[in-house]
């Protein structure tokens, strides 16, 4: 039970409506409620005033006074829909088939027309889960239509939640047939494509790649070498793309549509079919491939002193993942585990062992090539370690986010959760990545090139204002630093983030922090990157995965060719990176750029409500359950806490708090009990237990046992 505090407060009076059709906004529909998100706010809408809006359609809204003189919202008009199809139960109702959604807060059935077969061609029965694409929407005239995509299964099929995320979403289960055929056509022919001179053969040069233990696809490789000068000779190697998926080609356009790939908790969505991304263009050990390369010459303080771009051949020699490169960075001792999970220390051992395994496996490959991996992997360590302080010198911020990832066995039930979080290994990578894709940005941007970049505008200065003051409030920095925060002092966010590491109030902090921040977007114009410190960026290096990636290489490959083979040799490549005519890639940018940013979204949004899926799957059996845990955010649904042995998240409703009344001042984040005076507020130890879960949604409900001093 609860009431919040508002510093705003409601006049109260008659309700009155106001009318303005050019407020449009986003729907998100909760079990019981509804919400719509505009330029002026938050509204509350009445379930009986959707208009028959699912959750996340574009909709224009009117407003209008409710009880207490709240503004609420009505939909007047649904401009753009987000949901594309439905997962339900599927009914034979004589000539009708009708499948009722799964999710709660679709309040309509839908209907499968008589002269529809599908339901038949997939084999459907009553009973059955099916996905189902929707045809037509319900309105308060007509029921809404569907047809039938595939069968799932029965009501206990593991993987259920995971289509219902996916059918939520709108993402496809396969590719197109005709981009896989497309796909299927390409073959690698390392000789033909060094005939071009703009491409250098480097395959005598020790090439690696690290990547997760279970990656399939490896779009990025490096190199390194100490400079004599005490400075770094850096190569970063990334999957040339562009040389098989040529401009309005069935793969391409496939991929433009998709613009990235989506990682679920048990899948992969991929944006390229698989002859291209695990096969012709992943960068597997001890075969030729095709890349597009940046080398950089750095001096001893990790600044770049030069830079050229080329495409490539490569031969990548030896292939590492995170945890034996941490191993071999440790000295191939694999005491501390890289991870925290909820394993046993016996099952912990056998992990970090196989990592060892793995690292000296690979130590002896590369000391058969008169490679000391070691020594490499130290001197990229020690390089990324230099730029990070140049980073942060120029006012870089870096947040630490938790990543929740559920282990599956072979069924898809989960049996571990997994904590990722930074380590040695990851940053080696991460720097060289973020290094290669600033020098791309700013060659383009030098040039005056459009192209897809990364853009990351300063935040609103009133969201940094109600976060400085939650900030200061809590303890987590003084008055000058909020000061400075709420001016946007890039410098003050990231001491405030480094004050708090390692505390109770991490992970508040850094909620907090990077929910006042804009969106990182794709824009055809460089305009800088405000958490990097960076005056140009743009995404280089996962062209298998994102399709800005893939417009960054055609238009640098066109760039390369008029600079160095002239403008005719350029307008000849031309036609093939980036089409002729009205659709050409140049005249298309602001719109695929768009496009790219809101399938990123989507992805996002998508990958993390699969996990959460897994997440509460796995605690379903654990009802009851007790944990310690650590309050990370408070809202008006309740308190997010994070259990101490997995890392995952829960939410602990009002009435699940105890039987006394709280009072949430939503300008600090606080919730206090009317009758005892105690508080609860970000990094608040708790000791909590499994109440409920609903694994079609991945919600997981806590109830407070005890709150901990």
């Amino acid at each position: 039970m609860g009431r919040k505090h508002s510093s705003t407060g409601g006049r109260k009076g008659p309700a009155r409506s106001r009318r303005q059709p050019g407020l449009e906004g986003t729907v998100h529909l909760f079990e019981g409620r509804a919400v719509v998100e505009t330029p002026e706010g938050s509204f509350r809408v009445g379930l009986r005033s959707l208009g028959g809006a699912m959750d996340g359609d574009r909709a224009f809204v009117s407003l209008h006074r409710g009880p207490g003189g709240k503004r609420r919202a009505r939909v007047e008009e649904v401009t753009e829909r987000a949901v594309k199809s439905i997962v339900g139960e599927f009914a034979q109702l004589g000539p009708l088939g009708a499948v009722r959604p799964l999710d709660r807060r679709i309040r309509h059935d839908f209907f499968v027309l008589p002269d529809d077969d599908s339901a038949a061609h997939a084999g459907a029965a009553d009973g059955d889960i099916v996905a189902a694409w929707i045809l037509r929407y319900p309105t308060q005239e007509e029921s809404g239509v569907v047809t039938i995509e595939r069968r799932i299964g029965g009501q206990d099929a593991p993987e259920l939640g995971i289509e219902c995320v996916m059918a939520r979403f709108g993402l496809a289960a396969s590719l197109p047939a005709v981009a896989e055929a497309g796909a299927a056509e390409l073959k690698l022919d390392v000789d033909a494509a060094l005939a071009d001179p703009l491409r250098r053969d480097i395959r005598d040069r020790f090439v690696f790649t690290i990547d997760p233990v279970d990656a399939r696809d490896f779009d990025d490789a490096v190199s390194i070498e100490r400079a004599e000068a005490g400075g770094w000779r850096l190569g970063v190697h990334i999957a040339d793309v562009s040389h098989y998926v040529t401009w309005g080609s069935s793969v391409d356009l496939e991929a433009r549509s998709r613009a990235t790939s989506v990682y679920l908790a048990d899948r992969v969505l991929p944006m390229l079919p698989e002859a291209l991304s695990a096969d012709l263009c992943s960068l597997r050990p001890d075969e030729d491939r095709l890349a597009m390369t940046v080398d950089m010459e750095l001096d001893r303080n990790g600044r770049v002193r030069g830079c050229k771009l080329y495409p490539s051949a490569i031969r990548s020699r030896i292939r590492l993942d995170y945890g034996a490169a941490d191993a071999i960075l440790a000295g191939l001792d694999a005491e501390t585990p890289h991870n925290r999970t909820t394993k046993t220390e016996h099952e912990t051992d056998s992990v970090e062992r196989a990592a060892l395994e793995r690292a000296t496996a690979a130590c002896d490959r590369a000391r058969a090539l008169g490679i000391d991996l070691r020594a490499v992997l130290q001197a990229a360590d020690d390089l990324a370690r230099a730029r990070q302080r140049i980073r942060y010198a120029r006012g870089a911020i870096d947040f630490e986010t938790v990543e929740v990832h559920a282990v599956l066995d072979d069924q898809g039930v989960p049996v571990d959760i997994v904590d990722r979080h930074r380590t040695a290994a990851t940053s080696l990578i991460e720097e060289a990545m973020l290094l290669a894709n600033e020098c791309v940005a700013e060659y383009l941007a030098d040039r005056d090139i459009e192209a897809a970049y990364r853009v990351h505008e300063p935040p609103e200065p009133d969201h940094l204002v109600a976060a400085a003051r939650v900030l200061f409030a809590a303890g987590s920095c003084t008055q000058d630093e909020a000061d400075a925060i709420a001016l946007g002092d890039p410098h003050a966010i990231e001491r405030a983030l480094e004050r708090v590491h390692g505390t109770p109030e991490e992970a508040m902090a850094n909620a907090l922090l990077l929910r006042s921040m804009q969106r990182a977007v794709y824009r055809s114009r460089n305009e800088g990157h405000f958490a990097l410190g960076a005056p140009a960026y743009c995404h280089f290096t996962s062209p298998i995965r994102r399709y800005p990636d893939l417009i960054v290489h055609r238009c640098l490959k066109l760039q390369l060719a008029e600079e160095r083979l002239g403008k005719r040799a350029a307008a000849e490549r031309r036609a093939i990176l980036l089409g002729t005519g009205r659709e050409a890639q140049d005249r298309m940018l602001p719109q695929l750029c768009r496009h790219a940013s809101e399938r990123e979204r989507v992805a996002d949004a998508a990958g993390h409500a699969s996990q959460k899926v897994k997440v509460a799957q796995y605690y379903a059996c654990r009802m009851g359950e007790r944990f310690a845990a650590t309050v990370s955010w408070i809202d008006e649904m309740g308190v997010f806490a994070r259990l101490d042995d997995t890392a995952a998240e829960g939410l602990l409703r009002l009435r699940d708090l105890g039987d006394e009344w709280w009072d949430f001042d939503e300008r600090t984040l606080t919730l206090t009990g009317e009758a005892t005076g105690h508080t609860v507020r970000p990094g608040t130890r708790m000791i909590v237990e499994v109440a409920r879960t609903d694994v079609l949604r991945g919600h997981l409900d806590l109830r407070l046992v005890t709150l901990r001093s």
